[in-house]
């Protein structure tokens, strides 16, 4: 609730809202602080008059005149008009807000204010508030729009009892403690109300004056909480029209966006529009209300995760910066006392990264923070508006409440939750050089680069060659120096390089027709050689085939589950051929290589099987969910189950020529085909829960029931 009181504060006086009025740009301000912020435009200037005279600017020319001369005002903090009598030197007002308020009177000419001395004895009743003089104009004090008054004066702007009903609440729920309404001299604490007497009792009074017994035994008490809850809910005030002011409000005009009366249909401007019954447009704009809020929701949510997710970032920085501190000291202090100067260097650049990137995060935490605090804010109060009951208020402020959730929500946008700053320090010691280049000391990056992706959309083989192309991942910041390329025998055997530089794409030509090879890349810099790709396994042609007409027959391939992309609860063992879970939810493995084209068998066999648990086998994207069923999204295609039990034999057939996969079960086929249409690139991929254990096994033949199809002739296969 604190976070709302903003919304219920005047922009003029920075006070909860007394008897608000709503101006025609939506925005809300007191009765009595709009009439101090009247600014009188002369009635030779005024709409009417030009009229008179006969010039040529338009009502539409002077109005657009008259908002930018207010423009001019509210920038400059001076109250001042053109063509009209003030005082050029006083300043406008300031509010709590920081808001700029126009003088409450204005200043006249001599004559007229030596009248108007003449005529201020004649004047009854000092205390009571004073016409509106004519021609008076009004500006917003949040958004600077600018309306001339008519002659109903500040009477034409509807009330916002909406707005009213929730400052009273929110300021009730503030109040000290409810006191006793019979003490005589200091008041106790209150312990009871009865709701047929409406008064507040303490226990000596409830005693004494309000006995159960006689007439007063059937009168209900209730708690002081739920009696103040009571006063609330009196009926709500029936709402009259601004044009008539003796004619209820009772249905709402759609083209105008505003409640209206019997009358103004029958003889005012809304008798050709649109119009819908009060209580079905209040329920609409209600759901719709909260529809709004509901997004909004989810982005505050979004917003306190992230704020947890920055602030956790702020203690790694700080442990990440002693740490590297205390590292950065111990190899400093392992020098001679030539290095004692570079050091006081470098620890200061330590300490500035560190104050850096300390700085952006908590910078960022209090941007967040404030954000989520408006958020909080504006939703509280959306939803006490939504308690109100009366639908020609809450009609009145609805729409402008709408338009404010979806572009508070539309702030809560793509990147603003996304941290700015890393908590790693990408930066070590090399405490190698010689004595004389103590001077050049300086630091190194403090990793080695990451695995490189390999590019498989322009990966491929031709005839008896075959093309690798490979890139940095998107995120990595690390510099790298060359890459080295590796490659196998063809036949099964340990790899070897055949390639090492810079360049990111590579053609390696003179390999065995008919073969199948395993490639990977690792990239390397002066901190070292990382880790290797994803193995990408390529088939080389035939003898003879066309250059687009690539396919092996009866080659095979080798490899073992993927323990890196694998989700956390996955357990390997036996060489990563073996395969468990410790959850009870269906976790996904994948191979550690990808296939993108020719024929390809492999088998799984069931080592244990508890409680049905419904593992499911085939095949799978790069991308695929880790922590659902294989098969449940768009990235894999499996089979499930299918009467299996323990010691049961699962085979996977992907022909790439065909574009199918066929699914065995002890050597029998289940069905003709189980998917066809496949293209890309795909790894072997299982998902199992604890309740099972499986044994992966490769380099198989291609059964002999089934009889390899023709390749691609458009040259897909390629």
């Amino acid at each position: 609730m604190d976070e709302m009181e903003e919304e219920l504060k005047c922009p003029v006086c920075g006070s909860f809202f007394r008897e608000p009025i709503i101006l025609p740009c939506s925005h809300n301000i007191c009765q009595a602080c709009a009439r101090n912020i009247l600014v009188q435009t002369p009635d030779a200037e005024s709409p009417q008059s030009s009229r008179a005279s006969g010039s040529g600017v338009s009502d539409y020319d002077y109005l657009d005149l008259d908002k930018m001369s207010l423009y001019s005002e509210a920038d400059s903090g001076y109250g001042s008009y053109g063509g009209f009598v003030s005082a050029p030197t006083t300043p406008c007002q300031k509010s709590p807000n920081g808001v700029r308020v126009f003088p409450p009177t204005v200043l006249q000419p001599p004559a007229q204010q030596q009248q108007h001395q003449q005529q201020q004895h004649l004047l009854p009743q000092p205390g009571s508030l004073p016409p509106i003089p004519r021609n008076s104009c009004i500006t917003c004090p949040q958004c600077h729009r600018s309306l001339i008054l008519d002659d109903r004066g500040l009477r034409g702007f509807p009330k916002n009892r909406v707005l009213e009903g929730v400052v009273d609440r929110y300021q009730q729920s503030k109040a000290a403690a409810l006191k006793c309404q019979l003490c005589e001299k200091s008041p106790k604490e209150a312990t009871a109300m009865c709701e047929q007497c409406d008064v507040f009792y303490c226990d000596p009074c409830r005693l004494r004056c309000h006995p159960p017994r006689g007439p007063l035994a059937k009168h209900r008490l209730v708690p002081p909480a739920q009696g103040r809850i009571s006063r609330r809910t009196s009926p709500r005030k029936i709402s009259t029209c601004t044009e008539h002011e003796l004619e209820n409000l009772s249905m709402y005009c759609v083209q105008c966006k505003m409640p209206v009366c019997y009358q103004c249909l029958e003889e005012g401007k809304h008798g050709t529009h649109e119009v819908k019954a009060l209580g079905a447009m209040w329920k609409l704009h209600k759901g719709q209300l909260s529809q709004a809020l509901t997004g909004l929701s989810d982005r505050a949510t979004e917003a306190k995760d992230f704020l947890v997710q920055l602030r956790n970032m702020v203690q790694h920085i700080q442990e990440n910066g002693v740490e590297f501190e205390a590292c950065l000291v111990a190899q400093c202090d392992a020098l001679i006392e030539a290095l004692n100067r570079r050091k006081a260097q470098l620890l200061s650049r330590v300490n500035k990264e560190h104050e850096h990137k300390l700085k952006v995060v908590r910078d960022q935490i209090s941007h967040c923070t404030v954000k989520l605090r408006q958020t909080t804010g504006l939703m509280e109060y959306c939803l006490e508006v939504i308690k109100e009951n009366d639908p020609s208020g809450f009609l009145q402020i609805s729409d402008a409440l709408i338009r404010r959730v979806h572009m508070t929500e539309g702030q809560w946008g793509k990147g603003t939750l996304t941290p700015r700053m890393t908590s790693d320090f990408d930066l070590t010691l090399d405490s190698g050089p010689l004595l004389q280049t103590i001077h050049q000391l300086d630091f190194v990056q403090m990793k080695v680069p990451a695995a490189p992706m390999l590019q498989l959309e322009e990966c491929c083989t031709q005839n008896n060659s075959a093309t690798l192309s490979w890139k940095q991942p998107p995120l990595s910041t690390v510099a790298v120096e060359g890459y080295i390329l590796e490659l196998d025998d063809g036949n099964g055997g340990p790899f070897r390089e055949v390639y090492v530089g810079t360049e990111t794409i590579c053609t390696v030509d003179g390999l065995h027709f008919n073969s199948t090879y395993k490639s990977r890349v690792k990239a390397f810099n002066a901190s070292g050689v990382g880790q290797y790709s994803k193995t990408l396994i390529m088939q080389t042609s035939e003898t003879g085939l066309p250059p687009c007409d690539i396919q092996s027959i009866g080659a095979v391939a080798w490899f073992t589950f993927d323990s890196a992309s694998a989700h956390p609860d996955i357990i390997l063992s036996n060489d990563n051929l073996t395969v468990t879970c410790n959850s009870y939810d269906d976790r996904v493995v994948m191979g550690n290589s990808a296939f993108s084209r020719g024929v390809h068998y492999w088998e799984m066999t069931i080592d244990r099987y508890d409680n049905h648990p419904d593992p499911a086998f085939g095949i799978a994207r790069g991308d695929v969910l880790k922590d659902a069923m294989l098969g449940k999204d768009d990235k894999a295609w499996a089979m499930s189950d299918g009467g299996i039990g323990k010691g049961a034999t699962i085979g996977v057939l992907l022909d790439f020529a065909r574009r199918i996969v066929i699914f065995l079960i002890n050597d029998e086929q289940q069905g003709p085909v189980a998917f066809e249409g496949l293209e890309g690139v795909y790894y072997p991929a299982i998902s199992l829960n604890r309740n099972v254990q499986i044994t992966l096994h490769t380099g198989l033949p291609i059964p002999d029931f089934y009889t390899p199809g023709e390749a691609d002739p458009t040259g897909s296969v390629c």
